[in-house]
This record gives C-alpha cells, structure tokens and sequence, in this order.
C-alpha cells in the first residue's frame, strides 16, 4: 500500500484530498505547511508527496528544494491556483515531477498520481541490463534510477531520468513534445506541452560539457532529439 503526503494549508481541501486518496486504497497523511512536511519526512517514508504552493512558514517552492537537496528524489507534486508558465516553470526547476492547477477534477489526481507511482516503482520491479544507456561519459541505469556523468552520480528527479531514456533509447531521432508527452507523462497527462521545454532546460544544465559526441539537441518548430554524432 502506498503512502502519500500532502501539504496543504486549506483544511477542507486536505480533508478532500485524503477522503478521495484513502478510498482508492492510500495511506495518507496530511499536514498544514512545509515545515511539517519536512518534519513528518523525518518520522517515516513515503512513496509521494503532493504540496501546494501558497503556504505559511515554508512554501511548496522551498519544501521540494529542501527535499532535493537532502538528496531524495521521492516524486513531487505540485498543487496549486498559480497557472502562468513562470510559476509552472518555478515548480519543475525547484524539482517537482508534475504540477496541476485549481481548480481540478478528483479522478485527474487520482489518474495522475497512479501514473507517477506506476513510473517511479517500475524500477524495482526488474533486474534486467535492458534498462542501462551507455555513450561517452554518460550512463543512465533505468533499473536503479541512477545517472552518472563523466563517472559521477548526477542526482535528477525520476521525471528528467525517464525523459532523458525516452530520447538516448532512440538517437537521432526527433521527437516532438506531444509526443514525449505521451510516451513519457503517458495519457493520463493534462498539462501544457511547455513541461518539456522546462525539463529539456534542466536536463542541459546537468549534462553541460559532458561530452562532443552527443548532446540534447532542439529542432526548431518540431521538438528535440538525443544527437549522436555519426
């Protein structure tokens, strides 16, 4: 059974969000701010965290900065009334995983928290070597969930890893964002297609000067592909 955290400073809001969650089979607990978030992640694991933003003593922008860089790469959701592309874009470069914007459909957050949990277990449930990318001073490891560059482990949110795998498992192919939407966020996904941009910018910063004979390479007005040099 999975255990979800919220955080979220409207009482009735959190009360919905665990009435909905503990009927389709969730363990959950809910807290009013960031500062108890963090608190209740000392006491026990959980397998995802849904925070809003606009919250007192600590916001949502600062908790998931916290949990990141503590080292955790537990899936992160954001909740919240903010829906201009600059708070979007906050949310994914603090290093949240998906974000949702109020007002919203119950069986939206339930889908999408299904496909997150589903993305981020997959890892442990197989031992095969199908799952690791190899090129120069790049290793993704999908089974571990791990990224190394030039030989170091790079820490990066399940999100970026499983985008980074869709575009390298197929180099020189170019993909455009609907369809990295679909083949990474999957159908259950409702969100603007700017997502991709925001985790493409991400995934450059980590992987900068790692090597000339590959990079994440922009296709003017179609999408992006993983560019190998032949």
């Amino acid at each position: 059974m999975f255990k979800i955290l919220i955080a979220e400073d409207d009482r009735e809001l959190r009360q919905l969000f665990a009435h909905v969650l503990t009927k389709n089979g969730y363990t959950v607990l809910g807290v009013s701010n960031g500062e108890e978030a963090l608190a209740a992640l000392e006491q026990s694991y959980y397998d995802l965290i849904i925070s809003d933003i606009m919250m007192p003593k600590m916001d949502g922008y600062e908790l998931v900065r916290s949990i990141r860089e503590s080292g955790s790469s537990i899936p992160i959701m954001m909740i919240t009334a903010k829906d201009a592309f600059d708070d979007m874009r906050l949310g994914f470069l603090s290093g949240s995983d998906d974000y949702m914007v109020k007002p919203f459909d119950t069986k939206e957050v339930v889908a999408r928290i299904k496909a997150v949990l589903r993305r981020c277990t997959a890892s442990t449930q197989t031992e095969t070597k199908e799952g690791v990318i190899e090129f120069d001073n790049l290793r993704l490891d999908m089974n571990s969930y791990e990224l190394r560059v030039k030989g170091k482990v790079v820490e990066a949110p399940p999100k970026e890893l499983e985008l980074l795998n869709c575009l390298a498992s197929h180099p020189n192919r170019v993909y455009t964002r609907d369809q990295l939407l679909d083949e990474v966020w999957g159908f259950e996904y409702y969100g603007d297609s700017r997502t991709i941009d925001v985790h493409v910018k991400r995934l450059r910063e980590k992987l900068e000067g790692a090597s000339e004979q590959w990079n994440l390479k922009t296709v003017w007005g179609v999408g992006y592909k993983f560019e190998v040099k032949e």
